[in-house]
């Protein structure tokens, strides 16, 4: 009779093997301790939360909305269009004034339609981007071009080149420069 009885016994392995499973499908992650408290339901409120403990990586991305976040207290985003991109231009006169800009700390007219522009901070790896384009609201026709290269001589600079109408001589023309990293 205890032959029969103990063909019909698991073996321990089966016994610890099947516990782990019960317990892996039963949910024993009930509750969850943070500072020395049991949070319940995966709840944390914040009385559960010491001051200056919660970081970053502690807040799963995307489970903050805006209404959480109090936007004053933001700065200004690193690398976006408004701390970099488009906030670097110059409107250069054909005297080679300048007579609008954002970041210009210098523009110079070098010769007979040759310029050089210089901003605050080094821009050998931004793209540059002119018009010959009057200063104010008149229309100077077609047919004028320019050229643009990073000036050798600065890392914060850019050479403008000017050309008259229909690929004519070099002469001085108005222009907008936008620099754009």
């Amino acid at each position: 009779m205890t032959r029969r009885l103990r063909r019909f016994l698991p073996s321990p392995a089966m016994v610890v093997a099947l516990t782990a499973l019960f317990v892996a499908m039963g949910g024993s992650a009930y509750a969850l301790v943070v500072t020395g408290k049991t949070i319940r339901n995966n709840t944390v409120t914040t009385k559960d939360i010491r001051s200056n403990t919660l970081r970053g990586h502690d807040v799963a991305k995307d489970s903050i909305g805006g209404g959480a976040i109090k936007e004053s207290t933001l700065g200004t985003v690193p690398g976006s269009v408004l701390a970099l991109g488009s906030s670097r231009f110059a409107v250069v006169s054909g005297a080679g004034a300048l007579v609008r800009g954002r970041n210009v700390t210098s523009v110079a007219r070098t010769a007979a339609g040759r310029y050089q522009v210089i901003f605050d901070a080094p821009i050998r790896t931004c793209a540059y981007y002119a018009a010959i384009a009057d200063t104010s609201a008149t229309n100077l026709g077609s047919g004028s071009q320019v050229t643009l290269a990073s000036l050798g001589t600065n890392v914060n600079g850019v050479s403008v080149r000017t050309w008259g109408p229909n690929g004519g001589a070099t002469g001085d023309r108005p222009f907008h420069l936008i620099v754009s990293c």
